[in-house]
């Protein structure tokens, strides 16, 4: 008998194999004009001809770029921001009122202030995708540090332990699980925020080249450059989900 971790990857392909034969017999069909809606072969062919031409090459390039520096300076400011402020109580007091006039702010509202500080630069872009980034991870890691069990304080302070000790031997491998969750879900956030900065200040990357391809009604193009993106999303999720597996794997030993 499979396992169903097999099962349900052949069911997920077959239903996405469905999803593109369908898609295939509308083009085919021409309920919706070629110009709008290419079919999936002529969307693979742009897009072979996209990487062996270099051009799409380069697009992807500088949207991963974009997305792991603005997420690696997101991760960097909210776990150690994350852990001053939920190890603390008085911290988690003071600061609460600001978090929450900053959080729901919509990231849209950002941009004309980046934009203004930074102009239609990649600095500009940077920071519209490490400010998105940054509350999902934030949250989290506050969230993990303030759920740390109280006891195992008591224990610290018994054994005098110092506070750097506390957060790096105590309070962050108890926090890592809603730490890593964090991560995943503001990667995600800083692909999304790439594509809109490239589109917006015309930088060099996938989101600039689906603007461009919409454009000139270049439909196989664009919807290569959507589908390299599904892509790169789904990569990105799996490569998480699996590092997520690894560094907690101490928790399904008990330990």
């Amino acid at each position: 008998m499979m396992p169903a971790v097999i099962v349900w990857r052949l069911v997920s392909f077959a239903v996405a194999a469905a999803l593109v034969a369908l898609w295939q017999l509308i083009a085919n069909l021409r309920l919706v004009s070629p110009v709008f809606l290419p079919g999936p072969d002529r969307a693979w062919t742009s897009l072979t001809r996209g990487f062996a031409s270099g051009e799409l090459l380069d697009k992807l390039v500088g949207t991963l770029q974009h997305m792991a520096i603005g997420w690696l300076l997101a991760s960097l400011v909210g776990i150690v921001l994350g852990a001053l402020i939920g190890s603390s109580k008085a911290m988690r007091i003071y600061v609460a009122p600001t978090l929450e006039f900053l959080r729901p702010l919509p990231v849209s509202a950002i941009i004309p202030v980046a934009i203004a500080l930074f102009g239609l630069t990649q600095s500009m872009a940077l920071f519209v995708i490490a400010f998105g980034s940054l509350w999902p991870l934030l949250l989290a890691t506050i969230h993990g540090f303030a759920a740390v069990e109280p006891r195992l304080y008591e224990v610290a302070r018994a054994l005098h332990m110092s506070r750097l000790a506390v957060i790096f031997k105590i309070a962050l491998p108890s926090a890592s699980p809603d730490i890593l969750a964090g991560m995943r879900l503001s990667l995600t956030v800083a692909l999304i925020l790439s594509v809109v900065c490239e589109m917006l200040a015309g930088l060099d990357g996938l989101g600039h080249w689906v603007l461009l391809s919409a454009r000139s009604f270049r439909s196989a193009d664009l919807f290569a450059g959507v589908i390299l993106l599904g892509a790169v999303g789904y990569v990105t999720a799996l490569a998480m989900s699996m590092a997520e597996r690894r560094l907690l794997a101490w928790r399904s030993r008990g330990y």
